[in-house]
């Protein structure tokens, strides 16, 4: 069970982030060579990490009152209707 949770939530992330406007955020502070790596690294991972423990506990949070199959719906219905806005407005 660990193993498909972990590598569905990694894969699901992972591609989302990829190309996201924080990593290239993050690209353009690594960019600066009076910057040292380390500390992008670790301020940009600790910041993913803090993001995601929001995540985590708004969703157990919500998830208790609201039905799984509800919040499906509704995350569909935003990212759609987020989509349709994005358009418009290109």
């Amino acid at each position: 069970m660990f193993w498909k949770t972990f590598s569905t939530v990694f894969t699901t992330v992972f591609l989302a982030e990829i190309g996201d406007k924080t990593q290239l955020a993050t690209l353009l502070f690594a960019a600066d060579d009076k910057t040292n790596l380390y500390y992008v690294f670790l301020g940009s991972a600790a910041a993913l990490v803090a993001a995601s423990a929001i995540g985590v506990f708004a969703g157990a949070f919500v998830g208790k009152y609201v039905p799984a199959n509800v919040l499906h719906y509704t995350a569909g219905a935003v990212f759609i209707a987020i989509g349709i806005w994005t358009i418009v407005k290109a």
